[in-house]
């Protein structure tokens, strides 16, 4: 197995966490999310929000990761991390 795929495996496996994951999260880790989420899956489409402002959150957010030049392997990791870190702090 190549980094690449083992990555792909892992990052897989944290949205599925976050998926499956029935408490509300922090606002402000969700927006981490949504926006590392969007940058590693190359997905730029338009936020769905019913609110306009949820939806200019999140527009920011993303915005703030691609001014960052963030990869999309650097977004997989860290969207891995903010996972990994909220299951294990969250208690």
């Amino acid at each position: 197995m190549t980094p690449e795929e083992a990555l792909d495996i892992e990052f897989k496996e944290a949205v599925k966490m976050v998926n499956s994951y029935t408490e509300p999260f922090p606002a402000d880790l969700l927006l981490r999310l949504y926006a590392y989420y969007k940058r590693a899956t190359d997905d730029y489409g338009r936020p769905s929000s019913r609110k306009a402002i949820i939806n200019a959150f999140k527009t920011n957010a993303l915005f703030q990761v691609q001014a960052q030049n963030v990869t999309k392997e650097e977004a997989k990791r860290t969207y891995i991390e903010l996972v990994k870190n909220y299951f294990l702090y969250r208690k």
